[in-house]
């Protein structure tokens, strides 16, 4: 029983590549790296299906890194809050049990 073969990632973008810049046809990428057709055509369909993934991480990260900047300082912010609160509590705590004497 033959094991399949795995490429990888890099070897797929590049063969799709030569086929889109009109470099190679798929026929010839085809014969040259004894790939079936279908196989050739699939990589290529996902490649062009994924292209849009490539402009939109930008955008999505940058808004990623915006709210996680706005989570630190409202963690900040409420941390300050938390310690000026126990303050409070303990001095206002220690009065009232020094009055009742």
């Amino acid at each position: 029983m033959r094991k399949r073969r795995v490429f990888r990632p890099e070897f797929k973008a590049q063969a799709v590549l030569d086929e889109i810049g009109g470099l190679k046809s798929a026929a010839e990428i085809c014969r040259e790296h004894r790939l079936s057709a279908q196989v050739f055509a699939r990589w290529k369909a996902e490649f062009l299906n994924r292209a849009p993934e490539i402009f939109a991480t930008k955008r999505s990260q940058g808004n990623e890194q915006e709210r996680i900047a706005d989570l630190e300082r409202m963690v900040g912010r409420l941390t300050m809050e938390m310690e000026a609160l126990k303050k409070a509590s303990t001095i206002l705590t220690s009065t009232s049990t020094g009055n009742d004497r």
